[in-house]
């Protein structure tokens, strides 16, 4: 469905125009993203610690918003077909959950 969706909106290109410094920044933030989620995953069933008051991973919803003022929703996307590609489709789908209201993101 987020394939569609992206065609749809004609963000299906990987035009994302950053500096070699936002690009160093993005990928840092995308590399522990994905550690994240290998890691202690973006949702738990209780809050408290690194989990929010609706069960989302403090974190991850940092680098979401980092995410979205450096390069947009593209850069998002960019980041969440990484995660689904390295951590697989079942944490990419819970990132999915843990960044609803972060920036752009499936607002």
């Amino acid at each position: 469905m987020l394939d569609s969706l992206k065609r749809w909106l004609g963000l299906d290109g990987e035009s994302i125009s950053l500096t070699r410094e936002q690009k160093r920044e993005a990928d840092g933030l995308i590399k522990e993203l994905v550690q994240i989620g290998i890691r202690e995953d973006y949702l738990s069933e209780r809050a408290g610690g690194a989990f929010d008051n609706q069960y989302r991973h403090r974190r991850c919803r940092e680098i979401g918003s980092r995410l979205d003022l450096l390069g947009g929703y593209s850069l998002m996307w960019k980041a969440y077909r990484v995660v689904q590609a390295k951590a697989g489709k079942v944490l990419a789908s819970h990132l999915e959950y843990a960044w609803v209201g972060v920036g752009r993101w499936m607002s």
